[in-house]
């Protein structure tokens, strides 16, 4: 079977993140984030470029729980979709594009975090299906000695 990708985007969080109604009443999250872009010299050192700044939108459940856990100043990959979006700014209409995400979570090579395995709530009930790690046992137990000093 062939593996499902989709688009990603990494960045930071350049606004405080907004969490509003959709007009069907769904959760909506809107921030600004930005990105850093260089430019490898010759010599191999890199040149910083302008920073540049994007839409982010999320909807669902998953941008509530966004909006709990992310903050301006936060780092950042999301996965999902680019979409074109329309709108009025000082009389003139805007083309401009979105970026969708579906899932979102902290740039693990630039913040430093604890992991809760705690089931959510409700999710108890529901059983997830088993999966072989068996494979990936000797490679992972190899790496728990790196593990406490990732992200640091």
């Amino acid at each position: 079977m062939a593996i499902h990708t989709q688009e990603s985007v990494s960045g930071f969080v350049a606004s405080d993140p907004q969490l509003t109604q959709t007009t069907k009443g769904d959760p909506r999250l809107y921030l600004r984030f930005g990105q850093e872009h260089y430019r490898r010299e010759d010599d191999g050192s890199f040149t910083q470029l302008e920073t540049t700044f994007h839409n982010l939108v999320m909807f669902g459940r998953s941008a509530e729980h966004a909006d709990v856990r992310f903050a301006k100043g936060d780092n950042f990959v999301a996965e999902g979709y680019i979409r074109p979006v329309n709108y009025e700014r000082d009389g003139q209409t805007v083309n401009d594009e979105e970026f969708v995400a579906k899932k979102i979570g902290h740039d693990l090579a630039r913040t430093r975090y604890d992991v809760d395995r705690t089931p959510r709530r409700g999710s108890a009930e529901r059983e997830a299906p088993e999966r072989d790690a068996s494979a990936f046992a000797s490679e992972r137990g190899a790496q728990r000695g790196v593990a406490s000093a990732m992200g640091l």
